[in-house]
Protein backbone atom coordinates (compact mmCIF):
# COMPACT_ATOMS: atom_id res chain seq x y z
CA UNK A 1 0.00 0.00 0.00
CA UNK A 2 1.62 3.59 -1.44
CA UNK A 3 1.34 5.94 1.38
CA UNK A 4 0.15 9.37 0.85
CA UNK A 5 2.43 11.98 -1.33
CA UNK A 6 4.35 14.25 1.05
CA UNK A 7 7.16 17.07 0.80
CA UNK A 8 10.63 17.81 2.35
CA UNK A 9 8.84 19.98 4.48
CA UNK A 10 6.30 17.40 5.70
CA UNK A 11 3.10 18.56 3.87
CA UNK A 12 1.77 15.60 3.14
CA UNK A 13 -2.24 15.36 1.13
CA UNK A 14 -5.00 13.25 1.95
CA UNK A 15 -7.93 13.18 4.89
CA UNK A 16 -6.21 10.53 7.17
CA UNK A 17 -3.06 13.08 7.43
CA UNK A 18 -4.37 16.10 7.61
CA UNK A 19 -7.68 15.61 9.73
CA UNK A 20 -7.38 17.89 12.40
CA UNK A 21 -7.54 20.82 9.74
CA UNK A 22 -9.65 19.49 7.91
CA UNK A 23 -12.18 18.96 10.75
CA UNK A 24 -11.43 22.53 11.72
CA UNK A 25 -12.73 23.62 8.70
CA UNK A 26 -15.69 21.55 8.64
CA UNK A 27 -16.90 23.38 11.96
CA UNK A 28 -16.20 26.66 10.83
CA UNK A 29 -18.42 25.64 7.73
CA UNK A 30 -20.82 25.30 10.10
CA UNK A 31 -20.64 28.47 10.92
CA UNK A 32 -20.76 30.21 7.74
CA UNK A 33 -23.87 28.02 7.08
CA UNK A 34 -25.60 28.96 9.95
CA UNK A 35 -25.04 32.89 8.57
CA UNK A 36 -27.29 31.71 5.47
CA UNK A 37 -29.80 29.72 8.04
CA UNK A 38 -30.39 33.14 10.08
CA UNK A 39 -32.33 34.26 7.08
CA UNK A 40 -34.10 31.20 5.65
CA UNK A 41 -37.46 31.30 7.27
CA UNK A 42 -37.57 34.78 9.26
CA UNK A 43 -35.79 37.27 6.55
CA UNK A 44 -38.98 36.95 4.24
CA UNK A 45 -41.73 37.08 6.83
CA UNK A 46 -40.06 40.83 7.97
CA UNK A 47 -40.47 42.24 4.94
CA UNK A 48 -44.14 41.17 4.67
CA UNK A 49 -45.05 41.33 7.87
CA UNK A 50 -43.23 44.42 9.78
CA UNK A 51 -42.37 46.52 6.64
CA UNK A 52 -45.44 45.68 5.43
CA UNK A 53 -44.36 44.91 1.80
CA UNK A 54 -46.63 43.33 -0.80
CA UNK A 55 -44.63 42.76 -3.49
CA UNK A 56 -42.94 39.63 -3.90
CA UNK A 57 -40.42 41.02 -6.30
CA UNK A 58 -39.62 43.40 -3.87
CA UNK A 59 -39.42 41.48 -0.72
CA UNK A 60 -36.79 38.48 -2.78
CA UNK A 61 -34.69 41.96 -3.79
CA UNK A 62 -32.76 40.99 -0.73
CA UNK A 63 -32.22 37.52 -2.40
CA UNK A 64 -31.13 39.24 -5.16
CA UNK A 65 -28.25 41.43 -3.48
CA UNK A 66 -26.87 38.31 -1.87
CA UNK A 67 -26.23 36.35 -5.11
CA UNK A 68 -25.10 38.89 -7.19
CA UNK A 69 -22.62 39.89 -4.90
CA UNK A 70 -21.56 36.52 -3.70
CA UNK A 71 -21.48 35.57 -7.50
CA UNK A 72 -18.65 38.32 -7.98
CA UNK A 73 -17.19 37.22 -4.27
CA UNK A 74 -16.62 33.79 -5.57
CA UNK A 75 -15.63 35.69 -9.22
CA UNK A 76 -12.51 36.58 -7.37
CA UNK A 77 -12.16 34.38 -3.97
CA UNK A 78 -9.80 32.56 -6.26
CA UNK A 79 -7.25 34.91 -7.58
CA UNK A 80 -7.48 36.46 -4.04
CA UNK A 81 -6.36 33.49 -2.65
CA UNK A 82 -3.49 32.48 -4.91
CA UNK A 83 -2.88 35.98 -4.52
CA UNK A 84 -3.01 36.16 -0.35
CA UNK A 85 -3.62 33.20 0.30
CA UNK A 86 -6.25 30.87 1.39
CA UNK A 87 -6.12 31.77 5.06
CA UNK A 88 -6.38 35.78 4.46
CA UNK A 89 -9.35 35.80 2.26
CA UNK A 90 -11.20 33.49 4.95
CA UNK A 91 -10.67 35.85 7.37
CA UNK A 92 -11.31 38.68 5.61
CA UNK A 93 -14.66 36.89 4.60
CA UNK A 94 -15.63 36.99 8.74
CA UNK A 95 -15.25 40.41 9.10
CA UNK A 96 -17.09 41.30 6.31
CA UNK A 97 -20.04 39.20 7.88
CA UNK A 98 -20.30 40.52 11.65
CA UNK A 99 -22.16 43.57 10.66
CA UNK A 100 -24.38 41.06 9.11
CA UNK A 101 -27.11 40.19 12.18
CA UNK A 102 -26.66 43.31 14.33
CA UNK A 103 -27.93 45.37 10.84
CA UNK A 104 -30.89 42.53 10.45
CA UNK A 105 -31.66 43.31 14.57
CA UNK A 106 -31.54 47.45 14.11
CA UNK A 107 -32.89 47.54 10.45
CA UNK A 108 -35.54 50.49 10.79
CA UNK A 109 -36.52 49.93 7.13
CA UNK A 110 -36.35 47.50 4.44
CA UNK A 111 -32.65 48.64 2.43
CA UNK A 112 -31.48 48.43 5.61
CA UNK A 113 -32.11 44.21 4.91
CA UNK A 114 -30.53 44.47 1.49
CA UNK A 115 -27.51 46.49 2.35
CA UNK A 116 -26.87 43.59 4.90
CA UNK A 117 -27.46 41.01 2.37
CA UNK A 118 -24.50 42.88 -0.06
CA UNK A 119 -22.10 41.87 3.21
CA UNK A 120 -23.30 38.50 3.67
CA UNK A 121 -22.93 37.96 0.12
CA UNK A 122 -19.39 38.81 -0.21
CA UNK A 123 -18.57 37.19 3.11
CA UNK A 124 -20.15 34.26 1.99
CA UNK A 125 -18.31 33.97 -1.23
CA UNK A 126 -14.70 34.54 0.30
CA UNK A 127 -15.82 32.17 3.57
CA UNK A 128 -17.41 29.67 1.84
CA UNK A 129 -15.57 29.24 -1.26
CA UNK A 130 -12.15 28.92 1.19
CA UNK A 131 -13.29 26.55 2.78
CA UNK A 132 -14.10 24.32 -0.18
CA UNK A 133 -10.78 25.32 -1.74
CA UNK A 134 -8.74 24.27 1.36
CA UNK A 135 -10.48 21.07 1.84
CA UNK A 136 -9.81 20.06 -2.04
CA UNK A 137 -6.38 21.15 -1.21
CA UNK A 138 -5.52 19.10 1.78
CA UNK A 139 -7.28 15.56 0.75
CA UNK A 140 -5.70 15.77 -2.95
CA UNK A 141 -7.37 13.86 -6.04
CA UNK A 142 -8.60 10.75 -4.65
CA UNK A 143 -10.67 11.95 -2.20
CA UNK A 144 -12.00 15.07 -3.61
CA UNK A 145 -16.10 14.16 -3.41
CA UNK A 146 -15.53 13.12 -0.09
CA UNK A 147 -14.00 16.54 0.55
CA UNK A 148 -16.47 18.22 -0.87
CA UNK A 149 -19.57 16.45 0.74
CA UNK A 150 -18.26 16.56 4.09
CA UNK A 151 -17.83 20.51 3.56
CA UNK A 152 -21.42 21.16 2.28
CA UNK A 153 -23.06 18.84 4.70
CA UNK A 154 -21.77 21.18 7.71
CA UNK A 155 -22.29 23.79 5.92
CA UNK A 156 -25.95 23.22 4.74
CA UNK A 157 -26.91 20.94 7.52
CA UNK A 158 -26.35 24.40 9.90
CA UNK A 159 -28.38 26.00 7.33
CA UNK A 160 -31.13 24.24 7.83
CA UNK A 161 -31.03 23.64 12.23
CA UNK A 162 -30.54 27.41 11.97
CA UNK A 163 -33.74 27.52 9.73
CA UNK A 164 -35.54 25.36 12.25
CA UNK A 165 -34.21 27.56 15.44
CA UNK A 166 -35.04 30.73 14.31
CA UNK A 167 -38.80 29.49 13.27
CA UNK A 168 -39.39 27.92 16.52
CA UNK A 169 -37.86 31.19 18.18
CA UNK A 170 -39.67 33.61 16.13
CA UNK A 171 -43.29 31.63 17.16
CA UNK A 172 -41.90 32.39 20.72
CA UNK A 173 -40.11 35.47 20.97
CA UNK A 174 -41.52 37.22 17.51
CA UNK A 175 -39.12 37.60 14.19
CA UNK A 176 -36.77 40.00 15.64
CA UNK A 177 -34.32 40.18 17.51
CA UNK A 178 -34.16 37.13 19.57
CA UNK A 179 -33.71 34.61 16.50
CA UNK A 180 -31.11 36.88 14.88
CA UNK A 181 -28.98 36.30 17.91
CA UNK A 182 -27.45 32.98 16.11
CA UNK A 183 -25.75 35.06 13.69
CA UNK A 184 -23.99 36.96 16.46
CA UNK A 185 -22.55 33.82 17.64
CA UNK A 186 -21.59 32.19 14.46
CA UNK A 187 -19.69 35.36 13.43
CA UNK A 188 -17.83 35.84 16.33
CA UNK A 189 -16.98 32.06 16.84
CA UNK A 190 -16.26 31.88 13.01
CA UNK A 191 -13.60 34.63 13.37
CA UNK A 192 -11.72 33.53 16.24
CA UNK A 193 -11.19 30.18 14.74
CA UNK A 194 -9.88 31.40 11.51
CA UNK A 195 -7.47 33.78 13.26
CA UNK A 196 -6.03 30.97 15.79
CA UNK A 197 -6.50 27.86 14.48
CA UNK A 198 -6.40 27.74 10.56
CA UNK A 199 -2.84 26.91 8.51
CA UNK A 200 -2.86 28.12 4.80
CA UNK A 201 -2.78 25.40 2.64
CA UNK A 202 -0.84 26.47 -0.67
CA UNK A 203 2.23 24.40 -0.12
CA UNK A 204 -0.83 21.22 -0.59
CA UNK A 205 -1.58 22.66 -4.28
CA UNK A 206 2.68 23.25 -4.74
CA UNK A 207 2.48 19.60 -3.72
CA UNK A 208 0.17 18.05 -5.80
CA UNK A 209 1.43 20.31 -9.18
CA UNK A 210 4.52 18.69 -8.69
CA UNK A 211 3.53 15.13 -9.49
CA UNK A 212 1.25 16.08 -12.49
CA UNK A 213 2.95 17.28 -15.87
CA UNK A 214 3.06 20.94 -16.31
CA UNK A 215 0.23 22.29 -18.06
CA UNK A 216 1.09 23.74 -21.39
CA UNK A 217 1.41 27.56 -20.58
CA UNK A 218 0.08 29.70 -17.23
CA UNK A 219 -3.40 30.60 -18.26
CA UNK A 220 -4.99 34.02 -17.95
CA UNK A 221 -7.73 34.66 -15.57
CA UNK A 222 -9.73 35.38 -18.93
CA UNK A 223 -8.86 32.21 -20.57
CA UNK A 224 -9.91 29.94 -17.33
CA UNK A 225 -13.09 32.12 -17.17
CA UNK A 226 -14.05 31.14 -21.28
CA UNK A 227 -13.17 27.40 -20.52
CA UNK A 228 -14.70 27.32 -17.59
CA UNK A 229 -17.92 28.72 -18.78
CA UNK A 230 -18.75 27.49 -22.31
CA UNK A 231 -15.86 26.42 -24.00
CA UNK A 232 -14.70 22.96 -21.75
CA UNK A 233 -17.79 20.90 -21.95
CA UNK A 234 -17.54 19.31 -18.70
CA UNK A 235 -16.86 22.55 -17.16
CA UNK A 236 -19.75 23.96 -19.27
CA UNK A 237 -22.05 21.53 -18.04
CA UNK A 238 -21.27 21.66 -14.49
CA UNK A 239 -21.51 25.59 -14.89
CA UNK A 240 -25.09 25.68 -16.15
CA UNK A 241 -26.23 22.73 -13.54
CA UNK A 242 -24.85 25.06 -10.74
CA UNK A 243 -26.80 27.76 -11.78
CA UNK A 244 -30.20 26.21 -12.29
CA UNK A 245 -29.99 24.66 -8.87
CA UNK A 246 -28.94 27.91 -7.17
CA UNK A 247 -31.92 29.30 -8.98
CA UNK A 248 -34.35 27.18 -7.59
CA UNK A 249 -32.50 27.29 -4.27
CA UNK A 250 -33.29 31.17 -4.46
CA UNK A 251 -36.89 31.06 -5.51
CA UNK A 252 -37.34 28.68 -2.53
CA UNK A 253 -35.52 31.03 -0.42
CA UNK A 254 -38.18 33.75 -1.30
CA UNK A 255 -40.97 32.25 -2.45
CA UNK A 256 -41.63 29.40 0.20
CA UNK A 257 -42.22 31.25 2.77
CA UNK A 258 -44.69 33.43 1.69
CA UNK A 259 -46.58 29.98 -0.61
CA UNK A 260 -46.83 28.61 2.78
CA UNK A 261 -48.48 31.36 5.13
CA UNK A 262 -50.69 32.47 2.77
CA UNK A 263 -51.97 28.84 2.41
CA UNK A 264 -52.25 29.20 6.00
CA UNK A 265 -48.86 27.41 7.75
CA UNK A 266 -47.78 29.40 10.90
CA UNK A 267 -44.44 30.06 11.42
CA UNK A 268 -43.41 27.30 13.46
CA UNK A 269 -44.41 24.42 10.73
CA UNK A 270 -42.75 26.87 7.67
CA UNK A 271 -39.60 26.45 9.42
CA UNK A 272 -40.08 22.93 9.92
CA UNK A 273 -40.02 22.79 6.33
CA UNK A 274 -37.22 24.84 5.60
CA UNK A 275 -34.97 23.52 7.88
CA UNK A 276 -35.78 19.46 6.26
CA UNK A 277 -34.59 20.62 2.69
CA UNK A 278 -31.33 21.63 3.67
CA UNK A 279 -30.52 19.37 6.57
CA UNK A 280 -31.17 16.10 3.87
CA UNK A 281 -29.19 18.32 1.62
CA UNK A 282 -26.64 18.91 4.22
CA UNK A 283 -26.39 14.76 6.00
CA UNK A 284 -26.96 13.25 2.17
CA UNK A 285 -23.58 14.71 1.21
CA UNK A 286 -21.82 12.78 3.65
CA UNK A 287 -23.30 9.76 1.54
CA UNK A 288 -23.19 11.15 -2.37
CA UNK A 289 -19.94 12.99 -2.49
CA UNK A 290 -18.27 9.43 -1.45
CA UNK A 291 -20.58 7.51 -4.06
CA UNK A 292 -19.53 10.53 -6.76
CA UNK A 293 -15.83 9.07 -5.95
CA UNK A 294 -16.65 5.17 -6.64
CA UNK A 295 -19.49 5.73 -9.38
CA UNK A 296 -18.75 8.79 -11.43
CA UNK A 297 -20.05 12.25 -11.48
CA UNK A 298 -22.38 12.48 -14.03
CA UNK A 299 -25.22 10.40 -13.28
CA UNK A 300 -25.80 12.06 -10.01
CA UNK A 301 -25.63 14.92 -11.46
CA UNK A 302 -28.23 14.20 -13.58
CA UNK A 303 -30.68 12.08 -11.55
CA UNK A 304 -30.34 15.15 -8.70
CA UNK A 305 -31.24 17.85 -10.51
CA UNK A 306 -34.31 15.34 -12.18
CA UNK A 307 -35.10 14.51 -8.33
CA UNK A 308 -35.13 18.16 -7.80
CA UNK A 309 -37.83 19.17 -10.02
CA UNK A 310 -40.02 16.50 -8.81
CA UNK A 311 -39.68 18.04 -5.49
CA UNK A 312 -40.78 21.33 -6.94
CA UNK A 313 -43.64 20.23 -8.83
CA UNK A 314 -44.98 18.67 -5.88
CA UNK A 315 -44.66 21.15 -4.39
CA UNK A 316 -46.55 23.93 -6.83
CA UNK A 317 -49.43 21.30 -7.20
CA UNK A 318 -50.47 20.20 -3.55
CA UNK A 319 -51.46 22.43 -0.41
CA UNK A 320 -51.04 19.91 2.70
CA UNK A 321 -48.21 20.17 5.26
CA UNK A 322 -47.39 16.05 4.93
CA UNK A 323 -46.91 16.50 0.86
CA UNK A 324 -44.77 19.78 1.15
CA UNK A 325 -42.84 17.75 3.47
CA UNK A 326 -42.22 14.98 1.15
CA UNK A 327 -41.45 17.40 -1.51
CA UNK A 328 -39.23 19.17 1.15
CA UNK A 329 -37.25 15.78 1.00
CA UNK A 330 -36.87 14.98 -2.42
CA UNK A 331 -35.78 18.81 -2.62
CA UNK A 332 -32.92 17.81 -0.15
CA UNK A 333 -31.99 14.75 -1.87
CA UNK A 334 -31.42 15.44 -5.29
CA UNK A 335 -29.39 18.84 -4.08
CA UNK A 336 -27.45 16.40 -1.86
CA UNK A 337 -26.72 14.37 -5.26
CA UNK A 338 -26.04 17.05 -7.40
CA UNK A 339 -23.74 19.45 -5.00
CA UNK A 340 -20.73 17.92 -4.23
CA UNK A 341 -20.88 15.82 -7.41
CA UNK A 342 -20.28 19.32 -9.17
CA UNK A 343 -17.71 20.79 -7.08
CA UNK A 344 -15.73 17.54 -7.79
CA UNK A 345 -16.43 17.80 -11.20
CA UNK A 346 -15.01 20.65 -12.00
CA UNK A 347 -12.16 19.79 -9.77
CA UNK A 348 -11.58 16.75 -11.85
CA UNK A 349 -11.35 18.65 -15.12
CA UNK A 350 -9.30 21.44 -13.72
CA UNK A 351 -5.45 21.47 -13.38
CA UNK A 352 -3.91 22.22 -10.02
CA UNK A 353 -2.40 25.53 -11.01
CA UNK A 354 -5.58 26.76 -12.17
CA UNK A 355 -8.10 25.29 -10.36
CA UNK A 356 -8.69 27.57 -7.42
CA UNK A 357 -9.98 30.51 -10.21
CA UNK A 358 -11.66 27.74 -12.05
CA UNK A 359 -13.46 26.62 -9.00
CA UNK A 360 -14.55 30.38 -8.51
CA UNK A 361 -15.74 30.68 -11.76
CA UNK A 362 -17.86 27.96 -11.38
CA UNK A 363 -19.04 28.99 -8.07
CA UNK A 364 -19.51 32.52 -9.94
CA UNK A 365 -22.24 30.94 -12.17
CA UNK A 366 -23.66 28.44 -9.50
CA UNK A 367 -24.50 31.65 -6.98
CA UNK A 368 -25.68 34.25 -9.43
CA UNK A 369 -28.69 31.68 -9.62
CA UNK A 370 -29.65 32.92 -6.49
CA UNK A 371 -30.37 36.52 -8.05
CA UNK A 372 -31.84 35.21 -11.29
CA UNK A 373 -34.31 32.67 -9.09
CA UNK A 374 -35.51 34.94 -6.55
CA UNK A 375 -35.91 38.06 -9.78
CA UNK A 376 -37.52 35.33 -11.91
CA UNK A 377 -39.50 33.44 -9.42
CA UNK A 378 -40.51 37.08 -7.95
CA UNK A 379 -41.75 38.57 -11.19
CA UNK A 380 -43.37 35.37 -12.26
CA UNK A 381 -45.22 35.13 -8.98
CA UNK A 382 -46.20 38.44 -8.86
CA UNK A 383 -47.86 37.76 -12.45
CA UNK A 384 -49.29 34.48 -11.96
CA UNK A 385 -49.24 33.87 -8.47
CA UNK A 386 -46.86 31.59 -6.29
CA UNK A 387 -47.84 27.87 -7.59
CA UNK A 388 -46.68 29.43 -11.16
CA UNK A 389 -43.41 30.61 -10.49
CA UNK A 390 -42.66 27.19 -8.18
CA UNK A 391 -43.89 24.95 -11.35
CA UNK A 392 -41.87 27.25 -14.08
CA UNK A 393 -38.75 26.89 -11.75
CA UNK A 394 -39.67 22.82 -11.65
CA UNK A 395 -39.55 22.76 -15.75
CA UNK A 396 -36.64 24.62 -15.78
CA UNK A 397 -34.53 22.44 -13.12
CA UNK A 398 -35.77 19.47 -15.47
CA UNK A 399 -34.80 20.96 -18.54
CA UNK A 400 -30.31 21.77 -16.91
CA UNK A 401 -30.49 17.71 -15.55
CA UNK A 402 -30.85 16.95 -19.75
CA UNK A 403 -27.92 19.29 -20.94
CA UNK A 404 -25.79 17.73 -18.67
CA UNK A 405 -26.99 14.53 -19.56
CA UNK A 406 -26.24 15.15 -23.62
CA UNK A 407 -23.25 17.37 -22.71
CA UNK A 408 -21.03 15.80 -19.88
CA UNK A 409 -18.54 12.98 -20.64
CA UNK A 410 -17.53 10.87 -17.67
CA UNK A 411 -14.29 11.47 -15.97
CA UNK A 412 -12.03 8.87 -15.02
Amino acid sequence: MTSAPHSETGTRLGLKENWQQFSLLVLINAFVGGMVGIERTVVPLIGSEQFHIESTTLISSFIISFGVVKALANLVSGQLADSWGRKSVLITGWLLGLPVPLMIIAAPSWGWIVAANVLLGLSQGFAWSMTVIMKVDLVGPKGRGLAVGLNEFAGYFAVGVTAFLTGYLASSYGLRPVPIYLGVFYAIAGLSLSILAVRDTRQHVRLEASGLAKPPSQLSFREVFALTSFKDRNLFAASQAGLINNLNDGMSWGIFPLYFTALGLGVERVGILKAVYPMVWGVGQTITGPLSDRWGRKGLIVGGMWVQAAGLVLTGLTGQFAWWFVASVLLGLGTAMVYPSLIAAVSDASHPSWRARSLSVYRFWRDLGYAIGALSAGLIADRFGFAAAILAIGALTFLSGAIVAVAMKEHH
